[in-house]
């Protein structure tokens, strides 16, 4: 138990249910004993105790009338780390220096830090000792090709041993991950079951969107629970051999989440820290066999084959320095995938493939199964060409869609994802050939349009590169939970008309 200093008064503890994100905030009177004897000033870091706990927070000076004297206010995150009550007793006090931000202003300067340095740093931000701007600094600070790849491994190190980790006992436990930067690229629901209706075992654990308009377990909690504790996903792991959960409720590399959130807010994915996020929350999840799927295309992630093939040996050796069997898939990025981009348009993709409709989209089938393929070949499953075949048999004989239902009932049951009550559809002036999609600005309309925050919003897309298109033929439909956002969506649209690129002829719709 962490003993507050005696000789100091103590405040009562007020819940004001102020929704501070992951920041913890206290809120103080301007004229409070305590900011006169301690010298607190708006934006101190101050070590906040109870009888039980205690935490680090940024102070709030209030100079109205929302707290009575003797009065200390809680946003909702700081009252949930202290595990509070009404009006118990609470002291501040100063904080020890956080010593790893000299860290981080190294790497700000650009020196290289080792593995002590990088463990210091995650502790620090698990245990609640940096402020967000705190976090965003070290964020930035590792931006921009700036970790080599000894600092890629101690940082992954680092996140790994900052959390909880799964040994499942098997010799062979395999997991994916696509880099991103691909709208509707959502083959991990697909992939699972049919991996897992092969007999393998695959605990997948995915983020929530970054900078994308939908992250896997953004899509999954449209279907079914996916706030799993790590005793519960063992056990659906154990029922059905796989899982499709989110990784933030199980403090499988906890450091990686609230990183995730200051990289979001940034808009800001460097390939150092993508390489550490994946690859920690693959190994504290117990994989041992993992592919990593690399889309390339001018306006996806990875814009170049020559990027890809240097992320790719980046990957590579990292995994090899953990002991980890890493196979890269380099895929064509240059267009959606599926038709759905966003939470449900993306979950109602992915029923339409398990369920065998006539009507499901045909590229993300063949790509989630060419992944499926690949997994199976990399472990020897399937002889060499033969994986794509037999992930297509397990789809197409109901096997894969029979495996998902199990999977999501044993996770809390199977849902119908919600439906947007507001959408707006471009539509195309004269015929032509779509001759290029702009992904980032595609991605960008829908999450404008409410992604991911409303599930039910984002985009629909009806055509591929290639494809011959008629005058008045729609070429998608924006999704919206309300008005507001969907005109937001509608009026960048109509300010970015080369998003779909169609020749010969008029390029102009409406």
């Amino acid at each position: 138990m962490h003993l507050p200093p005696e000789r100091m008064t103590p405040l009562k503890a007020l819940r004001l249910g102020i929704d501070t994100h992951n920041e913890l905030i206290i809120y103080l009177r301007a004229d409070s004993p305590v900011c006169r004897s301690e010298g607190f000033s708006a934006m101190s870091r101050v070590l906040v105790s109870s009888e039980e706990h205690h935490a680090i927070a940024t102070l709030n000076i209030v100079t109205g009338d929302l707290l009575k004297k003797g009065q200390i206010g809680f946003s909702e995150p700081a009252w949930l780390r202290l595990q509070l009550n009404d009006n118990d007793a609470i002291w501040l006090s100063h904080p020890k220096p956080v010593q790893s931000i000299s860290y981080v202003r190294a790497k700000v300067y650009g020196h290289t830090l080792d593995e002590m340095a990088f463990q210091s740093i995650i502790n620090d931000i698990v245990d609640g000792r940096y402020a967000d701007v705190h976090v965003a600094a070290f964020v930035t600070a590792c931006g921009d090709k700036s970790l080599n790849n000894d600092e890629i491994t101690a940082l992954t190190h680092a996140m790994i041993k900052a959390g909880s980790t799964i040994d499942w006992g098997l010799p062979i436990v395999v997991d994916k991950h696509c880099v991103g930067g691909l709208p509707g690229n959502r083959t991990t629901p697909i992939i699972v079951p049919i991996l897992a209706a092969c007999g393998l075992t695959m605990p997948k654990t995915s983020s929530r969107a970054i900078t994308s308009p939908a992250g896997t377990a953004d899509t999954m909690e449209t279907l079914t629970n996916v706030c799993l504790s790590q005793d519960e996903m063992r056990n659906v792991v154990k029922q059905e051999g796989a899982c499709l959960a989110w990784g933030g409720s199980m403090r499988l590399s906890p450091a990686d989440d609230l990183l995730i959130q200051v990289e979001r807010a940034l808009d800001i994915d460097s390939e150092g820290q993508l390489i550490a996020s994946v690859l920690s929350k693959k190994i504290a999840a117990g994989a041992t066999h993992v592919l990593i799927d690399i889309p390339v295309g001018t306006t996806a992630k990875i814009r170049t084959p020559e990027a890809a093939k240097q992320l790719a040996e980046s990957f590579k050796s990292v995994a090899k320095k953990l002991g980890l069997i890493l196979k890269i898939l380099i895929s064509d990025g240059s267009q959606p995938v599926g038709k759905g981009i966003g939470p449900a348009l993306e979950a109602y993709d992915i029923l339409a493939v398990l369920q065998n409709h006539s009507d499901a989209p045909v590229d993300l089938k063949q790509r989630a199964c060419m992944v499926a393929g690949a997994m199976l070949e990399m472990i020897g499953y399937v002889k060499a060409g033969k994986g794509l075949p037999k992930a297509l048999e397990i789809i197409e004989t109901g096997q894969a869609w029979k495996k998902f239902q199990a999977i999501c009932h044993a996770q809390g049951g199977l849902h119908v994802p919600p439906i947007a009550s507001y959408r707006y559809s471009l539509v195309c002036h004269s015929s032509g050939v779509i001759s290029g999609v702009d992904n980032r600005k595609l991605a960008q309309v829908a999450k404008l349009a409410g992604a991911p925050a409303d599930p039910e919003a984002g985009v629909e897309f009806f055509i591929k590169i290639g494809q011959h298109v008629e005058a008045n033929q729609i070429l998608m439909t924006i999704h919206s939970a309300n008005a507001g956002e969907l005109n937001y969506a509608v009026e960048f649209l109509k300010e970015h008309k080369n998003i779909i690129l169609i020749e010969p002829g008029e390029k102009t719709c409406h």
